[in-house]
């Protein structure tokens, strides 16, 4: 029973990001990869759209007996985590949120940047989430459109990739932030061309170590642990093509930092 996979879940690549940490984490478990590069990005598109593609596939995920699902994209935690909860009560599911309390940590009373999809930003669970510290920092919301489709394809830096990030984030850089947190999974695989534009004095936070984290605390509370010899990652997406699989295991063997 516990060698049976943990499944991780993105509108794309983006999960990837979060795949990294968790096996960090959980070096012995069995990972089920899924991408839905088909239809990425989500954040692009309706709640609704989002919620009915986010159960479809926790559905197809769910009948190949995984032990816990963890939905690594920020956009689909905010528009279906509430839905998956309610249709599969009796089962582990993590979903992930920006690491807005990580960062206010650090920085209390400090200027937070919080750079995330159109979607998550407009969803309640993220406003619920920048209600609980706005008395405590200044919190700025940047929606950032365009930059999934430069991880989707591989392109993680350069100048077409840098004049996106100075676009969306002109109105944001002044005054200076102290911190800029990623909120959504894809984000983290531009983090040098998001240091060359921001700088380098503020801290830059991602929620994929908390959620991995927390993963590991859900599946010990229930004795779902595996142990014994390394885990193994499967690696789909519903383009499944040669050339979307060879970039999958590129960006996981990335370096993270």
């Amino acid at each position: 029973m516990n060698n049976r996979p943990i499944a991780v879940f993105d509108s794309g690549l983006g999960g990837l990001s979060v795949l990294r940490e968790l096996i960090r984490v959980l070096p012995e478990e069995n990972f089920l990869y899924f991408g839905d590069s088909a239809n990425a990005p989500y954040g692009s598109r309706s709640t609704q759209e989002i919620r009915e593609l986010t159960l479809r596939h926790a559905r197809e995920l769910f009948s190949r007996g995984i032990k816990a699902l963890v939905v690594a994209c920020n956009t689909a935690t905010s528009a279906a985590i509430h839905d998956l909860r309610e249709q599969y009560p009796d089962k582990i599911i993590i979903g992930i949120e920006p690491a807005l309390k990580l960062a206010v940590s650090h920085f209390p009373a400090g200027r937070i940047l919080v750079m995330a999809t159109e979607a998550t930003l407009r969803e309640q669970k993220f406003a619920a989430l920048m209600d609980r510290y706005a008395a405590q920092c200044n919190i700025c919301k940047c929606p950032c459109p365009g930059l999934v489709e430069f991880v989707e394809r591989g392109e993680l830096s350069g100048k077409s990739v840098e004049a996106v990030l100075q676009k969306e984030l002109k109105n944001c850089l002044s005054p200076k932030p102290d911190a800029v947190v990623l909120g959504c999974t894809h984000f983290p695989f531009l983090r040098d061309a998001i240091r060359a534009v921001i700088g380098e004095k503020p801290e830059i936070f991602d929620g994929a170590d908390g959620t991995a984290k927390e993963t590991k605390r859900r599946l010990s509370e229930a004795g779902l642990l595996r142990s014994g010899s390394p885990g193994t990652v499967e690696l789909t997406n519903s383009l499944q093509t040669p050339e979307i699989l060879l970039l999958s295991e590129q960006l996981l063997s990335a370096d993270g930092h």
